[in-house]
């Protein structure tokens, strides 16, 4: 198999033989489900989720904060505690090692999270470091939020656009390439900052739009952008969804980077951006409520009861592209 997440089917076929024993799980593994949900008595659910960055190198440590704090949020709770593990190869600078620190410390402080633990080690087989973080967080039982709980009519509300994580990546990780390839300095130069502006970080969205109104269902689109999501959303949901592609926002150093890299937007790594599912009379609300915090949002689209995830564009309808395996670990996995 090549880089990237598990083909869906087979991913399918191994959580299936997962036994649910647990009564207090009440939200286990699945396909478009990002964290699990235990209820550990009282009035608050706790929320747990891990996730490993392999992309990249350059701000690891600041990844791992934020797409792991971005799942917890999706289900409507708050990002409380993180544990890190940190995978250095044979050689690496004790200085190098501070600083994947010192930004772990820095993205938690940021959103309020306490490190609590982990494990860190020279480990030999590497060729770059790997930082595998573990988010807890808690949300009052009568606010969680289901990756499941769309409802045919919602509104499909997008934050943000497309694609910041995977911009940021390509050009911390393949600026003399895509140098080469014709892209400019300054584009370069703008797509890293994507990483800190508009950045990857979705908490503030996904606490705003819970605080303003009842949401159905969040998701954020990360490996295999968000065509993918888009999918795993439907999936989760039993649903079909039906997008209007001019109303994604794609930003302009994406544009250049992925015409250059012939890369599609749509299945570029998107940590960033933020699907919110709500019912038609509330969407102007969510709206509203990214226009104070001062975030872009658009509405995309709509989910339907008929399954399929469907695209209009130049008024023709057609599926959203499948991507097997994301656009970024495609062009970093090839042949120079």
């Amino acid at each position: 198999m090549q880089a990237g997440k598990l083909p869906a089917e087979l991913l399918a076929s191994l959580l299936a033989k997962a036994p649910s024993r647990d009564p207090r799980v009440l939200l286990g593994p699945g396909i478009g489900r990002d964290a699990a949900v235990i209820d550990i008595g009282g009035p608050n659910l706790l929320v747990a989720k891990t996730d490993p960055i392999t992309f990249a190198t350059d701000q690891i440590g600041r990844y791992a904060v934020h797409v792991n704090a971005n799942d917890i949020a999706c289900l409507g709770a708050r990002p409380a505690w993180f544990l890190a593990t940190i995978f250095l190869p044979e050689g690496t600078e004790p200085e190098a090692a501070a600083s994947i620190f010192e930004q772990i410390l820095e993205a938690c402080e940021m959103l309020g999270v306490e490190l609590i633990g982990g494990h860190t080690e020279i480990t030999f087989g590497l060729d770059r470091p790997i930082v595998s973080g573990a988010m807890l967080g808690e949300v009052h039982r009568d606010r969680l939020v289901r990756p499941d709980g769309a409802r045919p009519g919602d509104i499909l509300v997008l934050t943000k656009g497309i694609a910041i994580e995977g911009t940021a990546v390509l050009a911390l990780e393949a600026s003399d390439r895509l140098r080469e390839m014709g892209v400019s300095d300054v584009a370069l130069q703008a797509a890293r900052e994507y990483l800190t502006d508009p950045g990857i970080s979705v908490v503030r969205e996904a606490t705003a739009a819970c605080e303003t109104v009842h949401v159905h269902a969040m998701h954020d689109p990360t490996e295999g952008g968000l065509a993918t999501a888009l999918y795993e959303m439907a999936h989760s949901c039993g649903l079909g969804i039906v997008i209007e592609e001019r109303q994604v926002s794609v930003y302009p150093a994406t544009q250049d980077l992925c015409a250059t890299a012939k890369l599609d937007p749509l299945g570029v790594l998107a940590s960033g951006a933020l699907l919110i599912a709500v019912s038609d009379e509330d969407h102007g609300d969510v709206l509203g409520a990214m226009a104070d915090i001062g975030v872009g949002a658009r509405r995309i689209g709509k989910f339907i009861k008929r399954p399929g995830v469907i695209m209009i564009s130049n008024g023709q309808r057609k599926p959203v592209p499948r991507f097997q395996r994301d656009e970024v670990a495609r062009f970093l996995s090839q042949t120079v």
